[in-house]
């Protein structure tokens, strides 16, 4: 019993100390002393009452407090929501991996609906044994693997051909993302069909109402294709392809044909509409480059940026992606002149072929304006180009495969705006 009030009233004092601490805080200023901050001197809300309990959430979701953190489109880009696109919000993300919940969506026809119970694939064409997989067949087979890749569409930064339009990386850059998938080897589902002595191209399509088909060399579906059914640990999202995916890394996303149930063998490409009117780069003298398929290496400051303006004064650090459809990343330069001066920024995280790379760069803000910049060199010495060099090649009516340099110009008061240099 000693013993007991003993505890209480060590306790008792304890609390006593820190009331009086508190005390000293509120009142206990000099004179010209700051305001003290509230946030540590009054008891918030959240420290008074009982929390929601476990069941209340039985799917999370974020706080309230990022309620601005989602996925947003531009209504003019297209004619209707059902052949449209939305954004990754880069400039709020950090590190590599993206939420399933704020992967950029593209379709061509809105978001299938599929029961995957009902859901079939099928290989055929020039095979030994044609044949049809359910979901779960696929799941049986042996080698499963699970890899990070980025997923680019090839029209990211489409816009920007004849200059500066949109003022945010969400609508420059967002149309990409980085996540784990889970899934098979297509190489393993093609050698259990047998493949002919004259296979050399694949026919992929999907069951969404556009039936999107895209032709892919046999080389690469032997490579590192995978047939996914899931990313970042649980099941593809309706809007990313479920229950099943093709996944064709480092290559424009139009290829990776979600929802997919139909995979053709052949001997040649198909030249389908999204391989001949679509999906090809126009050249200035009327030509088009057909089957770009590699998305070459990009970067991009995120932050500062027009939707992450600089507000702060002193030390601050720029953040960026960079990524390349080749291999790994192996530097990032960043400048803050407009190309007079470039540093080299800290990569950061796991730094894994064909995903994207994170990098820092630290530097001291006085209000002055800057010119920001960011500059990838992949580890086959491939250089990202400015925007100038790209259309001395390729002119100004192209829409796809736009990985020149972008620049961000921060004003005197932190504003930020999506501008072009000479």
């Amino acid at each position: 019993m000693e013993s007991d009030r003993s505890h209480r009233a060590s306790r008792r004092r304890f609390l006593g100390g820190v009331g009086a601490a508190v005390a000293l805080l509120g009142s206990g200023r000099r004179a010209g002393a700051a305001t003290p901050d509230p946030a540590i001197t009054e008891l918030p809300d959240w420290t008074r009452y009982l929390g929601e309990g476990v069941a209340s959430r039985p799917y999370g979701r974020p706080s309230e407090f990022e309620a601005h953190v989602v996925r947003r489109n531009v209504a003019w880009l297209t004619a209707s929501p059902e052949s449209s696109v939305n954004f990754t919000p880069l400039h709020d993300l950090d590190g590599t991996i993206t939420p399933n919940g704020l992967c950029f969506e593209r379709h061509h026809s809105g978001v299938a609906e599929v029961d995957p119970a009902k859901h079939r694939l099928m290989v055929h064409g020039l095979v030994e044994r044609p044949r049809v997989f359910t979901v779960a067949d696929l799941k049986r087979f042996p080698g499963r693997a699970n890899r990070v890749y980025f997923m680019e569409c090839a029209a990211n930064s489409g816009m920007e051909w004849r200059g500066a339009q949109l003022n945010g990386c969400q609508f420059t850059h967002g149309m990409v993302h980085n996540v784990m998938y889970t899934g098979v080897p297509l190489k393993a589902v093609l050698e259990a069909c047998g493949l002919g002595p004259n296979a050399s191209w694949l026919l992929a399509e999907g069951a969404d109402a556009a039936a999107m088909t895209r032709s892919v060399p046999l080389a690469k579906a032997l490579d590192d294709c995978l047939l996914a059914w899931a990313m970042n640990g649980e099941a593809l999202r309706p809007e990313q392809g479920y229950p099943l995916r093709l996944v064709v890394p480092g290559w424009e996303g139009n290829m990776w044909i979600k929802w997919l149930r139909r995979i053709e063998v052949g001997d040649r490409p198909w030249h389908h509409r999204e391989e001949t009117a679509k999906y090809t780069d126009l050249m200035a003298d009327g030509r088009a480059r057909r089957f770009t398929f590699i998305m070459d290496a990009k970067s991009v400051v995120t932050n500062p940026s027009p939707q992450a303006p600089l507000v702060h004064k002193g030390t601050n650090l720029l953040s960026g992606l960079a990524w390349s459809g080749r291999g790994r990343v192996k530097r990032v330069d960043v400048t803050l002149d407009g190309g007079r001066n470039w540093r080299h920024a800290r990569l950061d995280g796991p730094v894994l072929p064909l995903s994207l790379t994170r990098f820092y760069f630290p530097f001291n803000w006085n209000g002055r304006e800057l010119l920001i910049q960011s500059r990838v060199i992949d580890e086959t010495g491939y250089v990202q180009p400015t925007k100038q060099a790209l259309r001395q090649v390729r002119g100004t009516s192209s829409i796809y495969h736009n990985n020149g340099i972008q620049t961000w110009h921060v004003h005197a008061g932190g504003e930020t705006e999506n501008v072009e240099i000479s």
